[in-house]
């Protein structure tokens, strides 16, 4: 395979690379260097389950792996304590440390379904997160500013519909934003609503000294209802984990008009 089939193999299927036209950058730099790119995915551990959704960021990432390639996989055991506010008009439930630690392990499982475990590097971010002093704090959160904070869609919409926003939702972006920093990321993978989250990162990274990341975002995938993001709240997924026939009567489900999507994001 050529260096510009890399390119375009790692370009398919994604909705936004930024900075625009990056990947080839990246990939010569590494290549300069000799060592392979650090491609980072978080989950946060919220559900029981991994669904077809996330499987299409995780087939990207197995990409990257397939050409040589690091995995970073982060299991947000510490940022689930929060919850991600991405795309949701409330705070999320709180969840206790034992249901966080019980879909962890649920997460590691069934990830490898996809991923290659040999060139898998697998972290929970509690390792950093947990031990974080009031001094590093301080230094991570000082290049940050409200105004950046809540010009994200969901913060803004619901700052100005009146609804309540907490302090600890407000870092969320910035805690995501610091694993990308701990792990030194050359790549961040996510869905289209971790936009600003994996931008924020690279606002982190050069604020930290370091090369900022390549964002890669892909298409959220829609749910068996056919209209809204496949998700578990909304029990409009198929699980990875559930019995054949089950799996095959929610496919079938789908609206036809899907079918093309689901194509291109899940095959």
């Amino acid at each position: 395979m050529s260096f510009g089939d890399h390119v375009g193999l790692l370009a398919a299927g994604t909705a936004d690379v930024l900075p625009e036209g990056g990947i080839e950058p990246v990939l010569r730099r590494a290549e300069d260097a000799g060592r392979p790119l650090r491609v980072k995915l978080g989950v946060d551990p919220t559900s029981a389950d991994l669904h077809l959704g996330h499987c299409v960021v995780l087939q990207k990432l197995r990409q990257f792996q397939d050409l040589g390639h690091t995995a970073v996989l982060i299991i947000g055991d510490y940022t689930a304590r929060i919850g991600d506010p991405s795309g949701r008009d409330r705070t999320r439930p709180q969840l206790t440390g034992e249901q966080i630690a019980m879909n962890a392990e649920t997460y590691r499982q069934q990830a490898f379904r996809i991923l290659d475990p040999d060139r898998t590097e697998l972290r929970n971010n509690g390792e950093w997160l947990a031990t974080l002093s009031m001094e590093q704090l301080f230094r991570t959160i000082r290049g940050v500013t409200a105004a950046q904070i809540l010009q994200r869609d969901d913060f803004s919409q619901r700052f100005a519909a009146g609804k309540p926003i907490s302090i600890l939702e407000l870092m969320y972006p910035i805690m995501q934003a610091y694993d990308s920093v701990v792990v030194e990321a050359d790549v961040e993978l996510g869905g289209t609503d971790q936009l600003y989250n994996l931008l924020l990162g690279r606002e982190l990274q050069q604020q930290f000294g370091q090369q900022p990341q390549l964002v890669l975002t892909t298409p959220l995938l829609v749910g068996t209802d056919g209209s809204d993001k496949m998700s578990k709240s909304l029990g409009n997924y198929i699980g990875v984990e559930e019995q054949p026939e089950e799996v095959f009567g929610k496919v079938m489900s789908i609206p036809d008009e899907l079918m093309p999507e689901y194509l291109r994001l899940a095959t």
